[in-house]
């Protein structure tokens, strides 16, 4: 069977590695354009495309600026391939893309959906202070994360885990359960099950006024900021410490000891390794912080090189 695979960021790149190193012929690969990164805006290349280079010296490899374009669809007619496998790659994909290879394309998607199509899965359910998310390997279609699922897998949050940790414990989920997928199409096209309309629920992106910490809220909720944002983009908040500054927070934990109680953002403790702040109900514990300028670190570090208390805005 001759695949073909979409993916960008390091999360499709190990998914990538994890084929290639089982024997899954991969004719060609499809990654977004390098792009420029770093502080010198060099063109850096994509984690899939290092991944081809190293591990699939023979993929053809593709990075069209828009997978839409007329050119970009004839290279791929011309490969004649039996399946296109999409994982995390960073464009809509045609109708007239979906229908050329001969058993469809499927999608390596990180919720149980029909729960959180689209863009951001993995911080919305974080965000929502879910327990249980999973992945879903589904049938593509031209409407947004809408085709029928061919099979999950279910894995359990716990209360204190990141999104740099959800990814990749859904990115190791993910690896078997594609290669199980991908088996069964080797007898032809697998059955798969309609997603419920009634049950769907959407994760847009997250945008840029979504990361701002606002004291006002209960710390759980807080809480589920700060590790549905980390470690990037960063949940931040406004202190004043020789000057306004935004400090990144990366790690916290709930506190809920009666007697906890302020001004929401008021600084409660700020002592060796105990930094707690104030929210509209209990209290937030801050573990790991970046202050802006410089690297993350634990917060007792951060302390030591405090010379007063700060105050959060």
């Amino acid at each position: 069977m001759k695949i073909i695979f979409f993916g960008t960021p390091s999360f499709a790149a190990q998914i990538f590695q994890f084929l290639i190193d089982r024997g899954i012929h991969i004719v060609a690969t499809v990654t977004q354009p390098d792009r420029p990164k770093g502080r010198n805006l060099e063109l850096s290349p994509s984690a899939v495309k290092e991944a081809c280079f190293r591990l699939a010296s023979e993929s053809i490899l593709l990075q069209p600026e828009k997978a839409s374009d007329a050119h970009f669809l004839q290279q791929l007619e011309t490969i004649h391939a039996d399946l296109f496998v999409v994982v995390a790659y960073g464009q809509i994909l045609s109708q007239k893309l979906l229908a050329i290879p001969r058993l469809g394309c499927i999608n390596v998607h990180a919720s149980l959906l029909p729960k959180y199509r689209g863009a951001a899965p993995i911080q919305r359910c974080l965000l929502n202070g879910d327990n249980e998310t999973g992945v879903s390997i589904q049938k593509m279609v031209y409407q947004l994360d809408a085709g029928d699922v061919i099979d999950e897998a279910k894995i359990e949050i716990p209360q204190d885990m990141t999104f740099g940790e959800l990814q990749q414990a859904l990115c190791d989920l993910s690896k078997p359960l594609l290669l199980s997928v991908l088996t069964k199409f080797r007898t032809g096209i697998p059955l798969a099950q309609a997603q419920d309309s009634s049950r769907v629920t959407m994760a847009p992106k997250i945008k840029p006024e979504e990361t701002e910490i606002h004291w006002n809220q209960d710390a759980r909720s807080v809480h589920n900021l700060v590790r549905a944002l980390s470690p990037r983009p960063g949940a931040w908040c406004w202190i004043e410490n020789n000057g306004r500054k935004r400090l990144k927070i990366l790690r916290t934990r709930v506190a809920t000891q009666s007697g906890l109680s302020g001004q929401p953002g008021s600084l409660l403790s700020f002592h060796k390794d105990n930094c707690l702040i104030a929210a509209e109900s209990d209290a937030l514990q801050l573990l790991e912080v970046q202050p802006e300028g410089k690297k993350a670190m634990p917060v007792n570090e951060w302390i030591r090189g405090c010379q007063a208390a700060p105050r959060f805005l």
